[in-house]
């Protein structure tokens, strides 16, 4: 404890965004003191920043420290690669700190202007993958500064962190939409209390709830906003619930795309990006078709003056309803911790870097293209299993153990970000890839929409057809050679 009683944060990194953390915990009278910079730069070491002490270097002075366990670690170096965050990791545990918190990477830092308002819990996830590059998003969102920009499925992963990027971009207003109310609410929220904070510039949140399902309605809200950008994130994900689904994920992940690609060329506005899957190539599954379909939808649009884009990447670490919460859950509750196969590998992202390049493709990118996310090397799930266990103190096998349940409907052991048929080339970007590849014609594309929409939508001169699983499948694997047609799967 400090003099005063107070609980005690030890900051790594005495740069500028840690200086940022300390001025801002005394401005505000936090209850917890700084006790001292860890660092370890030599110019910094034994010198003081307001009255507190740099000490150094980290790994020699962490085990040195008279501590409590009301204190805390707080990491703020928002550039630190993940082998540093890992060694620093270990050294702050076996040092007996009980609370270690982070700030985001630097695609959340604007300009170094860090706030305590962004510290968090460290995870896993903080862990796991490689460094992410640096993107100034200043720079990036100028393209949309003065704009209003319309996220959709604004409450999910990809959706809520395209918003708190978006803080830095200047925008003039910023909609969240979405058809769960609780999910924008909550970023609703966050959005305001990180502006309240100093976070970001003061673009005005306004939350929409809707269903993009209903074409009048998609129609008429983006009119009536005036919407000059689109980031479309919205779309059922879960592999082998839609493969029960399999109308409901046409409907909500094609039929959607098509009402707002038609909706956002009525309004005349600027941009559109789809965010898509690495599940699109060569599908075997319900939902990779429909990603696939909703790509050609995007990709055939001809405005005038407009610009429609698409955005592919692999698997981002942490999104609701992937693997990662869930081995949380199960290492939380003694194991075993389940992976389909031992040789499943999957391409893997953080969520900020991932955003924060799918804002730059969104400027840089032009009309009518594709463009793939360089993912990295693949991350075999067992060893992504492995790590996490570790990271919560158990090892593998002999306290945790993992069991293997086989692959599920509609999952491939590994994913592809192209298929034969694309070719990959240098955009100029780093970590961004433009495809060269042939889209469907636009009769294919009409045919394959008129043939699912008399299965999706009430057609009285169709009505068998209505709710057809059996058919629905049927044409879906006659434009997507990939997709395998089951004998066993119902008629309804």
């Amino acid at each position: 404890m400090s003099r005063d009683g107070r609980a005690r944060t030890y900051i790594l990194g005495a740069g500028l965004a840690g200086r940022s953390i300390a001025a801002e915990m005394r401005r505000k009278r936090s209850p917890a003191a700084v006790a001292a910079f860890l660092d370890d730069d030599p110019a910094k070491i034994g010198s003081k920043i307001d009255g507190v002490p740099v000490l150094g270097p980290i790994a020699d002075v962490v085990s040195l420290l008279n501590k409590v366990p009301q204190d805390e670690a707080l990491i703020a170096i928002p550039e630190a690669s993940r082998e540093r965050l890992r060694q620093w990791y270990d050294l702050l545990k076996h040092a007996g700190f009980g609370r270690i918190r982070i700030l985001p990477s630097l695609a959340q830092i604007i300009d170094g202007e860090a706030h305590l308002i962004q510290a968090r819990e460290i995870d896993p996830l903080d862990l796991l993958g490689r460094t992410p590059i640096r993107i100034d998003l200043r720079e990036s969102l100028t393209y949309l500064r003065g704009k209003r920009v319309l996220i959709t499925g604004a409450g999910g992963s990809i959706g809520s962190e395209l918003a708190r990027q978006l803080l830095a971009g200047g925008a003039e207003r910023l909609y969240l939409l979405g058809h769960g109310e609780n999910s924008i609410y909550e970023i609703d929220r966050e959005l305001r209390t990180l502006q309240d904070e100093g976070v970001g510039e003061r673009a005005t949140v306004v939350p929409v709830i809707g269903e993009l399902q209903d074409p009048h309605y998609t129609r008429f809200i983006l009119q009536r906003m005036r919407i000059n950008a689109v980031f479309h994130t919205a779309a059922y994900k879960h592999v082998p619930m839609l493969e029960s689904n399999p109308v409901e994920a046409v409907k909500n992940n094609v039929f959607v795309t098509k009402h707002l690609v038609d909706a956002a060329k009525d309004a005349h506005c600027e941009r559109f990006v789809l965010v898509s899957t690495d599940k699109v190539v060569e599908p075997t599954s319900i939902y990779g078709a429909t990603k696939q379909l909703a790509e050609e939808i995007v990709l055939n649009a001809d405005g005038n003056r407009m610009r429609f884009l698409v955005v592919r990447f692999g698997n981002v670490l942490g999104s609701r309803g992937s693997i990662v919460p869930l081995f949380q859950k199960q290492i939380s509750r003694g194991g075993p911790v389940t992976v389909t196969d031992p040789g499943t590998t999957r391409y893997f992202m953080t969520i900020p870097e991932a955003v924060s390049l799918v804002l730059k493709a969104g400027g840089v990118g032009q009309a009518g293209e594709l463009y793939i996310l360089d993912m990295g090397e693949p991350l075999a799930i067992r060893e992504l299993a492995e790590q996490m266990i570790r990271f919560y103190g158990y090892e593998p096998g002999s306290e945790i153990p993992i069991t293997y349940i086989g692959m599920r409907p509609g999952e491939k052991l590994a994913e592809t970000l192209w298929g034969p048929r694309e070719r990959p080339q240098p955009s100029g970007t780093e970590r961004i890839l433009r495809v060269e590849r042939s889209n469907w014609s636009p009769e294919q594309l009409e045919s394959v929409l008129r043939e699912l929409r008399a299965i999706c939508f009430p057609n009285p001169e169709r009505f068998k057809q209505y709710r057809n699983r059996r058919e629905l499948r049927r044409v879906l694997a006659r434009h997507i050679s990939s997709l395998p047609v089951s004998c066993d799967e119902p008629q309804y």
